[in-house]
């Protein structure tokens, strides 16, 4: 992997980190479900009539948006409301690099070397450094959640791979056109109209940024950086860089929402850092 394209993913992880904070503070205004629904419905209109869909089947196209964007986020935001912390949820829901390389090896035949084994082994020993000492009452169902969340990453990897698109943009427009219909019946279920006209009642400046940075930077320039790259590189290359991402979330949730860093915290960020190293550097060996 060039410098360039390195720069570009850790700034990538860096919005994506941030925006675990974003999320939380949104969700105390936004009911979960109603919350991704105005983030795919912005995502879409009104771009998909100024944008042509992906030169690919609908139908692969709308399973790419109900699975990476509806089912992901629903569950996530979910598990989040649900009392985990920004935090906690942007380490666990990392768990996807591990999905992501496991499913692309049985899936697209990818292969991998003994030394990204190793990488990843050391960098997945810094997260249970992590989760070991995180001392917070969480749900057992919130937990569930984010790691189901997780899990649905992984399958969307899989199929952004299988579309090989190189209008990216198009791909994230058109996937979040086909996601917000089923959140919005979702929400309307599971939440009430009552609850859904109540929250627009209590829109805040904070709230309405939450939505913006969720909407604009982390949806439509995140998921083009990261499609993008998964067009120019393996998942076992792209996915891991994802691990820096609870490394951000908990520095921005330690500055903006007050949670303690402690010292065994930086020991865990070495770990990843050097995972990642050793991955990346033994892949671009092999190429």
């Amino acid at each position: 992997m060039s410098l360039q394209h390195f720069a570009i993913i850790v700034l990538l992880t860096a919005i994506w980190g941030f925006n675990f904070v974003a999320i939380k503070f949104g969700l105390n205004f936004i009911p979960p479900i109603e919350f991704c629904c105005i983030r795919f419905f912005l995502v879409s209109m009104p771009a998909i009539f100024f944008i042509k869909p992906p030169s690919t089947s609908f139908k692969l196209i709308a399973t790419y948006g109900l699975i990476m964007f509806a089912l992901q986020f629903s569950l996530l935001f979910i598990g989040i409301y649900m009392g985990i912390t920004a935090g906690l949820a942007s380490l666990l829901f990392q768990t996807q690099v591990f999905f992501s390389i496991l499913l692309a090896v049985i899936f697209l035949n990818e292969k991998i070397t003994i030394w990204q084994i190793i990488g990843a082994l050391i960098a997945f020993f810094g997260i249970v450094i992590i989760g070991i000492n995180l001392k917070n009452d969480t749900s057992l169902i919130g937990f569930a959640l984010v790691l189901a969340a997780a899990i649905a990453w992984g399958l969307g990897n899989l199929i952004s791979k299988k579309i090989k698109t190189t209008n990216i943009l198009s791909l994230v427009v058109w996937g979040g056109f086909f996601s917000w219909p089923l959140l919005l019946l979702m929400s309307i279920f599971f939440e009430g109209t009552d609850k859904i006209i109540d929250s627009f009642y209590h829109y805040t400046w904070g709230s309405i940024f939450a939505v913006i940075y969720i909407v604009y930077i982390s949806t439509l320039l995140g998921f083009y950086i990261w499609n993008w790259l998964l067009n120019k590189y393996p998942i076992s290359i792209v996915a891991p860089f994802c691990l820096l991402v609870p490394i951000f979330g908990m520095l921005s949730s330690m500055l903006l929402l007050e949670e303690p860093l402690e010292w065994w915290k930086f020991v865990a960020i070495l770990l990843v850092l050097l995972g990642l190293y050793i991955n990346s550097y033994f892949a671009k060996q092999r190429n």
